[in-house]
């Protein structure tokens, strides 16, 4: 099959990721022919390809190696995992290991147990003795609890705020393997070579986590706020079993719906809607389904023999049930069975064969058909080696929003190899893909301990994320400590966090955030430095923080900029600038009709009256209304005088409407008293 190259030039790739998270924006990229330009070069020789040659080479290494274990647990790619705290009762695809915990796993999770515990009581004496245990397991060479101390290092949690200490321990932890002490340098280091170095090993172990046949489900961090107030919609979805919807799935399930039962099977098997994992009930409600004729549960099952989560590896049994999943039509069970046959697992390897089923699952638009075709051509197994036409199928998985495509089309940025390179996209790509790493388990016991009513553990597990380089647990995080304050549990380098220590890791919080695209963010951080929240009073970086918003079109940064310019506050004094941001944030915002409108009427004043009288009243007005704020809430708020307002209001309104009664009484009476005229009512004058 030979595809024109003009045709790959010519196209446009505009790659999401798929599903976004609630106000995320799209991450978008564009393939032009500079980027496609070395590829022929990268194409490869005519010679046919020789099926006894190992295919198996370190670089561009899909399949995998035969001598390796297929698959691993998520404890084995994700180490150091709080995943024993969390999900205690959860099965583990990696068998029990047979020697005993050392005296530095025991202090270690004891540690991070006893730390949880206290985030979410708020003992500072507990966290106290937990953080020691964790420096005694630190001392003894145990990477993982050096990651534990980077973490509060970083955050001044126990400890004064120190990001050069934070920074070595992680480097430590990571040369450990602990993998999320290198997503922690990844997401600090400011050199680029080093940064796409971490993005490209973190990205690998995500990948291993996907799933075979077909794509795994996102499970994206919740944003548990929208604006300034909870998202209660997107939280009323994640309340697992108290969720009526689910309620209302299960209750179908029981009542022999088949598709019922492959829901709820998938929502266990993952951890999705709120649910804590459980690959018992999961594997429970797939049986009940496959019995029914359900295909998806088939092709699931397949999977789970395959990778041996929760039951014995089986690879007779997960080729049995892939296929009869693609006999129902199933057409993303061809990818499993093609890997089967490409890796020689249960059946005699065979390329040719596991080719014949890749196309099929392609031919039927199934992007994981199209991603394997594409590391078969990019290999060259069993088919002619062509960078060109591996990469014209990595680009429809992706499009498609295949993420191990992503992680292909991310490996050729970073090498040259088909695509012209470009660290900062493939850095940009690699952190897509390793953000969907075992590690965003995280995000779900976050949420579920929100959703429960327990803020502190919450705030502490999406500060861990924070660090990790996730935005909506950066802005999660941070709305917990504006939003509930002391109730936030928040913990400061002794004991609970004082006011200023809250505000700046709010701050701190949000300006990560912000930097990550989260225009509400970049607006909240303008206000800080405007009103000197939580900070020093600097209206050049509020202007900065304004313009950040502004660039992804926020209305209220617009607005705020026109102020800015209108007063020469952080910006040149400039009517006409001003102006024009208050028509964006009308044209941006509808609702923002009344205060552009005000606010082109001070500018109509100002350019009309400059010194006037009126000018000076409306300079005088930030001043004059929090004088009034503070009146209202002192006087007007005070219990007693509020209840005297109160009556003295009603005694106002008693007598307004009986001077109006009065008033309609007596043109009443004076229309009674007016006689009628004789002459008109009299009878004729006879003639």
């Amino acid at each position: 099959m030979r595809i024109a190259t003009k045709n790959l030039i010519l196209s446009l790739l505009i790659l999401s990721l798929y599903p976004l998270s609630l106000t995320a924006r799209p991450f978008v990229f564009i393939l032009s022919q500079d980027d496609l330009k070395d590829a022929t070069s990268s194409s490869s020789d005519d010679s046919p390809p020789d099926p006894t040659t190992s295919h198996d080479s370190s670089e561009w290494d899909e399949f995998g190696s035969e001598s390796d274990s297929p698959h691993k647990s998520e404890d084995e790619l994700d180490p150091g995992s709080w995943r024993p705290i969390f999900e205690p009762d959860s099965s583990s695809s990696a068998p029990p290991d047979p020697v005993p915990a050392s005296e530095s796993d025991s202090l270690y999770f004891s540690g991070v147990s006893n730390m949880v515990s206290a985030a979410s009581s708020g003992d500072a004496r507990v966290m106290e003795e937990a953080v020691a245990e964790i420096e005694a397991a630190s001392n003894e060479g145990y990477a993982h609890a050096r990651s534990v101390l980077g973490f509060l290092s970083g955050m001044g949690m126990m400890r004064a705020r120190n990001k050069a200490k934070a920074f070595l321990f992680h480097h430590f932890a990571a040369a450990g393997g602990n993998m999320q002490s290198k997503m922690a340098l990844a997401y600090t280091y400011s050199r680029q070579d080093v940064t796409v170095k971490l993005y490209a090993e973190l990205a690998e172990v995500a990948v291993n986590s996907f799933l075979i046949s077909k794509d795994s489900p996102v499970i994206e961090p919740v944003r548990i706020h929208s604006g300034t107030e909870e998202n209660k919609e997107a939280l009323r979805k994640s309340r697992g079993e108290d969720d009526e919807d689910f309620q209302i799935l299960e209750y179908q399930a029981l009542k022999g719906n088949a598709g019922a039962m492959y829901k709820i099977g998938l929502f266990y098997y993952f951890g999705l809607r709120g649910l804590r994992r459980d690959h018992a009930k999961a594997m429970s409600w797939f049986l009940k389904a496959v019995e029914k004729g359900e295909p998806r549960s088939m092709e699931l099952l397949g999977e789970i023999y395959a990778r041996g989560a929760g039951v014995e590896r089986n690879y007779s049994k997960a080729l049995e049930c892939l296929t009869l999943a693609a006999k129902q039509q199933l057409f993303s069970a061809f990818n499993g069975m093609g890997y089967l046959y490409v890796k020689g697992f249960g059946v005699d390897k065979n390329y040719t064969k596991a080719k014949e089923y890749f196309e099929k699952a392609a031919n039927n638009d199934d992007a994981g058909g199209h991603y394997n075709l594409g590391v078969m051509h990019l290999k060259g197994i069993g088919v002619k080696k062509d960078v060109k036409i591996a990469c014209k199928y990595f680009i429809l998985a992706a499009n498609a929003g295949q993420p191990k495509a992503f992680y292909q089309l991310a490996k050729m940025f970073h090498t040259g190899v088909g695509l012209k390179k470009n660290l900062p996209m493939a850095t940009a790509l690699y952190k897509l893909v390793a953000e969907r790493g075992p590690w965003s388990s995280l995000s779900r016991w976050a949420l579920e301990s929100y959703l429960k009513g327990d803020v502190g553990k919450a705030f502490f597990l999406y500060s861990r994320m924070a660090e990790l380089g996730y935005e909506v647990a950066q802005s999660n995080a941070a709305w917990i400590l504006d939003k509930y304050g002391e109730r936030s549990m928040c913990m400061g380098e002794s004991e609970f966090c004082t006011d200023a220590e809250r505000h700046q890791r709010a701050h701190s919080l949000w300006w990560q955030a912000s930097e990550q695209g989260n225009e509400h963010a970049a607006l909240l951080i303008g206000d800080a430095y405007y009103y000197g929240r939580g900070t020093e009073r600097d209206y050049h970086r509020a202007a900065e923080a304004y313009m950040h918003a502004k660039s992804q079109s926020n209305a209220q940064a617009m607005f705020n900029l026109g102020y800015m310019h209108e007063h020469g506050q952080g910006l040149p004094f400039d009517l006409h600038l001003a102006k024009r941001y208050y028509d964006q944030a009308l044209e941006i915002d509808p609702a923002a009709k009344l205060p552009v409108t005000l606010a082109l009427t001070s500018l109509w004043i100002r350019k009309n009256y400059a010194d006037g009288f009126l000018v000076h009243v409306i300079d005088s007005l930030p001043e004059f209304y929090p004088k009034v704020e503070v009146w209202v809430e002192d006087v007007l708020f005070e219990e007693g005088n509020a209840t005297i307002l109160t009556l003295f209001a009603c005694l106002l309104t008693v007598l307004y409407l009986r001077e109006r009664n009065r008033r309609h009484a007596v043109p009443a009476a004076g229309e009674v008293a007016v006689p009628h005229n004789p002459i008109e009512h009299a009878a004729p004058v006879p003639n």
